[in-house]
């Protein structure tokens, strides 16, 4: 019998690191899989379709909205983010982790949907490097940059509703981290209520056995 994979959320200010960490854990640790998430915003340089995300018009979609074929799905500094639901649902049956990388409003809705989700946000140790960060990528205007500061402002006042804040100081540190959060995660006795109930029965079997 394979063991159900846990559903990880893993959300962060935009320039945190996330999706540097999340490609580290992807090297480190084979049991996780990266759910892809579809986009209307454009891809950036190297970006490819169906690697990074999904890349769809608004219209491509609102019609993955009405076939219901988005767990959740927000919009954020005018572009749409979705989760597609056959991936999740087949590697979380395959046993394996499944990592969203995705923002406060879809990670909530998730939580409601699936209680045993685990919210994990991600921060830089200050707010001067996550400014620089930002403005390292070279990809957007100083317009640009302050919009997502300022929706920083805004995510910082909902985190407490996560379970998990993580400091992305040092990538391997911070991925370390996430891993024994996850390892201690998967013993939690709510999450081994089947294999008890297997091993309850074998039990009586053989202390009833002659």
């Amino acid at each position: 019998m394979v063991n159900k994979g846990l559903l990880i959320v893993l959300s962060g200010f935009s320039g945190a690191g996330k999706g540097t960490v999340v490609k580290r854990m992807m090297e480190l640790h084979n049991e996780y899989a990266l759910s892809i998430s579809a986009t209307t915003r454009s891809p950036r340089e190297g970006e490819v379709d169906g690697r990074e995300y999904f890349f769809k018009s608004v219209d491509e979609f609102k019609q993955m909205i009405a076939k219901n074929e988005l767990i959740e799905y927000a919009q954020y500094v005018s572009n749409y983010y979705g989760t597609p639901k056959a991936y999740v649902e087949k590697q979380l049956e395959e046993g394996r982790n499944v990592i969203l990388e995705i923002e406060i409003q879809g990670a909530l809705k998730i939580k409601e949907m699936f209680p045993d989700t685990v919210l994990m946000f991600i921060i830089p140790p200050t707010a001067k490097e996550l400014e620089n960060r930002l403005r390292g990528r070279g990809t957007e205007d100083d317009a640009a940059i302050k919009a997502r500061l300022k929706r920083a402002v805004e995510e910082s006042l909902g985190v407490e509703s996560y379970d998990y804040i993580i400091t992305n100081d040092e990538v391997d540190l911070c991925v370390e981290r996430i891993h024994d959060i996850v390892t201690a995660e998967k013993c939690k006795a709510s999450n081994n209520i089947e294999i008890i109930n297997n091993i309850r029965e074998e039990l009586n079997i053989f202390s009833e056995g002659e």
